[in-house]
């Protein structure tokens, strides 16, 4: 394309798109009508591309494992697109030495308006967290959905501490989003998965790297804090509801957000199991519902609550 005296915006957005595609530490790629238009360095790279061989005009086949897995993709995203949401899947990829490797794609319109025009492609590649993820001893520990841990193991991590004879101070938060049923009434029980796994890494930014971020079932989770009395776990829980508050889903066309009831229990003498202490957390959380939402109510003991008001 030739420059223009009166384009030299569009030149600078030009030439910041190039430099970004060249600099940038991530595989992207622009593709339209079965062909790669333009691709990121890093793109060229991780399909074992470089200064001889360039991806760019090549055709999307070249990268698929067959003729039938490239018309399912080209399906599968042009059925995406036209529900008003972005591809995100794994899918085997092929290198241009003939070697296979297992890619997160993640692929969305560039004009929302044109859902069958060009496309950004961004392309990680997990082979070694796919194989991690299919160990046996990883996916007895692990929410498929969310990869946080699951509900066997954080009882099995709870017990331990019931059982421990030290005297660290240990607190359980439970989790409950609130009305997460109308996020599924009007989004699906897709998106809302992709909600629950955005959530859940949300989730674990916002706490130690010793603590324990687990998803029970549906719309709960837990947060195990060791060596955390309750005070500090008030806080940890407040910073949690805040936030779920500020989080925002932006899924394709589709825009949410939602608040969460938070319930704080500090281990205890009269709290003799790992299902006493789940119990009597969700039961402060129960009670943060019950007051509307969007706050904290903390286990001091059996029948009493203590209320930490929420924004």
């Amino acid at each position: 394309m030739q420059a223009h005296p009166d384009n030299g915006a569009g030149d600078a957005v030009a030439a910041r798109m190039r430099a970004m595609l060249v600099r940038a530490p991530l595989a992207v790629a622009f593709v339209n009508a079965g062909r790669f238009e333009v691709v990121s360095e890093h793109f060229n790279h991780l399909f074992g591309h470089g200064d001889e061989t360039d991806l760019s005009g090549g055709e999307l086949r070249q990268v698929q494992v067959s003729d039938a897995a490239a018309l399912a993709l080209q399906a599968r995203q042009g059925a995406a697109f036209g529900a008003g949401r972005p591809l995100d899947e794994e899918l085997e990829f092929v290198r241009g030495d003939g070697g296979r490797f297992w890619g997160r794609l993640q692929a969305t319109p560039v004009l929302w308006e044109q859902p069958a025009g060009e496309a950004m492609w961004v392309v990680e590649d997990v082979s070694a967290a796919r194989t991690q993820r299919l160990q046996p001893t990883w996916l007895a520990k692990h929410d498929e959905t969310t990869e946080l841990a699951n509900r066997r193991e954080i009882e099995r991590r709870l017990a331990e501490h019931v059982g421990s004879r030290r005297h660290e101070p240990v607190s359980l938060l439970f989790i409950d989003i609130d009305r997460f049923s109308d996020v599924l009434q009007g989004m699906g029980a897709e998106v809302a998965d992709h909600f629950l796994y955005g959530l859940g890494q949300m989730l674990v930014t916002k706490v130690r790297a010793s603590d324990l971020v687990a998803r029970l079932e549906n719309d709960h989770f837990v947060v195990l804090l060791p060596d955390c009395d309750q005070h500090y776990a008030q806080i940890v829980a407040e910073k949690l509801r805040a936030g779920i508050a500020g989080y925002r889903l932006r899924w394709g066309l589709h825009r949410t957000r939602v608040k969460a009831s938070l319930g704080v229990v500090q281990l205890q003498p009269s709290l003799e199991t790992a299902d006493a202490v789940l119990s009597a957390a969700a039961l402060a959380c129960t009670e943060a519902k019950a007051a509307g939402g969007n706050s904290v109510r903390v286990f001091v003991s059996n029948g009493a609550f203590e209320e930490l008001a929420g924004a």
